[in-house]
């Protein structure tokens, strides 16, 4: 087994809601699974990038918990800060979801570097 096969919340293993987008939570917790990769992989080469990766989950963390109920969705949570004039402003649950999903990005980008032989951490970044 590795790591990803035993992690107890997977984004592959988060059900769309139709018409409404990801849920939240599940989301979140997905997010937070990854984490510890992070320090697996390195805690002084990837801190910047572990600290960048929390401080985003916060942020939409924070969001989701001001209403659960209201803003089960990401998209629930965009469109809320798109319709309150919101959603560009520094420290937004929506600019934090862009830079989460950047970080997203880059994860799969290099773990994909290194699943393929790249053996040279700074060549697979």
């Amino acid at each position: 087994p590795t790591f990803f096969s035993v992690m107890s919340n997977r984004f592959s293993d988060i059900e769309l809601r139709e018409d409404e987008g990801i849920p939240t939570e599940e989301f979140l917790e997905s997010c937070y699974a990854i984490v510890p990769v992070l320090d697996k992989l390195g805690p002084t080469v990837f801190a910047p990038v572990k600290m960048d990766f929390v401080g985003n989950i916060k942020k939409i963390n924070q969001k989701f918990i001001t209403n659960k109920e209201e803003f089960d969705t990401l998209q629930k949570i965009v469109l809320h800060e798109v319709n309150a004039g919101v959603a560009q402003v520094r420290n937004s649950a929506t600019e934090a979801l862009l830079w989460l999903k950047r970080g997203l990005k880059f994860l799969k980008g290099f773990l994909t570097e290194v699943k393929n032989g790249e053996k040279n951490i700074q060549t697979a970044l």
